[in-house]
């Protein structure tokens, strides 16, 4: 048990550059407070106390605003930072050394008695607010940005953005578990980009046939008018 603690004293340090002590994570983040419910909630419903372990989970999250049913499956290195409204589901697995910003859900879309909830694998960073709902995985060293909404698989090593999530970002690998909210690409400006970009294309080859064209008339016009002085 203090070694699982102590682990989770470090992964704060790691990932949040506001921390200043281990008093201040003990009694001042939530996150740390809702893992210690968790993992003792877990732990009764392993042992198939379920009511016990809803109740403490329910405990949880009445102190830390963070509900993480019984249920899950959780590995080591989890962090949720801030925390406030995020969501676990009972079906949820989480891999080792993942973050969770606040507002985070990770549900489901039936009421099936069945995994109904994602599979997280390790070291993934899911931006706040963003919704991850349904029965399937996210690979490895994938991102989910801020307030997106994927319904659907995730390769390893990508990057999700937009609502529905779309996949913008494949196969590059990164460092760090620092989702750079700043720097996530935007698949509709993208689009938007290469519009303007076939527009103006467009623009010089009209431009280009107008001023063919006005050269053809001035030409037909020089000829008729040659004819002209000719037959008379």
């Amino acid at each position: 048990m203090f070694k699982t603690l102590k682990e989770d004293l470090k992964v704060v340090f790691e990932r949040d550059p506001a921390v200043r002590s281990v008093f201040e994570i003990i009694f001042c983040y939530p996150g740390f407070h809702a893992m210690i419910f968790y993992r003792m909630a877990h732990a009764l419903w392993q042992r198939k106390f379920y009511f016990l372990g809803r109740f403490v989970s329910h405990i949880g999250r009445f102190l830390t605003g963070i509900e993480i049913h019984p249920g899950a499956q959780i590995g080591r290195g989890f962090f949720i930072d801030h925390g406030m409204g995020v969501v676990i589901g009972e079906t949820a697995e989480i891999g080792e050394n993942c973050t969770l910003y606040h507002g985070v859900t990770l549900g489901g879309t039936s009421w099936a008695k069945e995994k109904r909830h994602p599979t997280l694998g390790n070291n993934i960073v899911v931006g706040s607010g963003a919704k991850i709902l349904g029965p399937f995985s996210l690979g490895d060293g994938s991102k989910v940005g801020s307030n997106s909404v994927v319904v659907k698989e995730v390769p390893e090593n990508a990057t999700v953005v937009g609502v529905p999530g779309r996949v913008v970002v494949s196969g590059e690998k990164t460092s760090g578990f620092d989702l750079e909210h700043a720097k996530l690409p935007d698949p509709v400006a993208k689009a938007v980009s290469c519009m303007m970009d076939q527009i103006r294309s467009l623009e010089g080859q009209v431009k280009e046939l107008t001023k063919e064209q006005q050269r053809l008339k001035t030409e037909l016009a020089q000829h008729e008018q040659q004819e002209h002085q000719e037959a008379s």
